[in-house]
């Protein structure tokens, strides 16, 4: 039904990473050290293959210095942390930025490309791809960037790297806004979330292939990844109903998902591994800080058993 995405099948289970505890945060500069990222990356190990990681900050650096370092059977996507080069007024959150602080994040923008390029060259038998950015064009994303510039971050990035390149992005803007930047890519990686589209978990499978059918029918034969996909355990009650969130809801949906993913032949990076206190509102049942299918304490959820099954 689908094209093969940028893996053969069967090549291992995908998983995006961040291994924030409590008091860690990306944006202070609090980062997981080397024995923390050592003891997610034993706990991940056997069951996951492939790590999704979202910038190149000290954090990625670590996670492959150890993979190397110790020899664990890990391959990497690196992505480049993006910031607004644009005010996006359909922010519901806010996303009015004024000039200066518009040029200082292309300047920073500018920069994680090319550290990304970097990384991806010091690695290259551990970086197996590359994202030029993540949610950066949806409609409600307060780090707008331009359709153009992603072009243009893509085709610096294609000429600078051996890996194929990608752009992660909500399934939406796939069908029109992207059609300018998917002649530049290897493979489109797409997000799926039926939760956050008040889908039931009834509905929430036949959701997803919806949402991954628009994007093959918009695109047909550009390989397709799904780089996040999952199902959060608490809400607060602000973007889902808190009944919808559980971890027995998460336990039926990943599973389902994996099944069906491996079926088709599709790469699916599951959101993800461990829960990150940092994230969202304060409120300790914001759902962003909910998706991991282990808790922050490292201790599985449901889910991690019903995988095992």
């Amino acid at each position: 039904m689908f094209p093969r995405g940028f893996l053969p099948a069967g090549a291992g289970n995908a998983i995006c990473y961040s291994g924030y505890r409590e008091g860690q945060d990306p944006r202070t500069g609090v980062f997981p050290d080397y024995e923390q990222i050592k003891q997610d990356l034993l706990i991940l190990q056997g069951n996951w293959s492939l790590l999704r990681l979202y910038d190149c900050s000290q954090h990625a650096h670590t996670v492959l210095e150890v993979i190397a370092t110790e020899e664990l059977d890990f391959k990497v996507m690196l992505g480049a942390d993006l910031g607004a080069e644009v005010s996006n007024p359909n922010c519901p959150w806010g996303a009015e930025y004024s000039d200066a602080v518009l040029q200082q994040n292309r300047d920073n923008n500018n920069k994680n490309i090319n550290d990304m390029i970097a990384l991806a060259n010091s690695y290259p038998n551990l970086v197996i791809a590359v994202s030029i950015g993540n949610e950066a064009s949806v409609d409600w994303t307060d780090h707008l960037v331009p359709v153009e510039q992603l072009v243009a971050y893509a085709k610096r990035v294609k000429s600078a790297v051996e890996q194929p390149v990608t752009f992660c992005e909500n399934y939406v803007p796939w069908q029109e806004k992207l059609q300018p930047l998917t002649p530049h890519l290897d493979f489109i990686s797409v997000h799926t979330y039926p939760v956050w589209e008040y889908q039931s978990i009834d509905n929430a499978l036949n959701y997803t292939k919806e949402n991954l059918l628009s994007v093959r029918d918009t695109n047909p034969g550009v390989p397709i990844v799904i780089t996040e996909a999952g199902w959060t355990t608490m809400s607060n009650g602000r973007g889902m109903e808190p009944h919808n969130a559980s971890e027995s809801l998460q336990a039926r949906y990943v599973p389902e998902l994996l099944d069906w993913c491996k079926e088709e032949g599709i790469t699916c990076f599951v959101f993800e591994a461990f829960d990150e206190p940092w994230k969202g509102s304060e409120d300790p049942a914001e759902p962003e800080k909910h998706w991991g299918l282990y808790r922050v304490d490292r201790t599985p959820k449901p889910v991690v058993a019903a995988l095992q099954k």
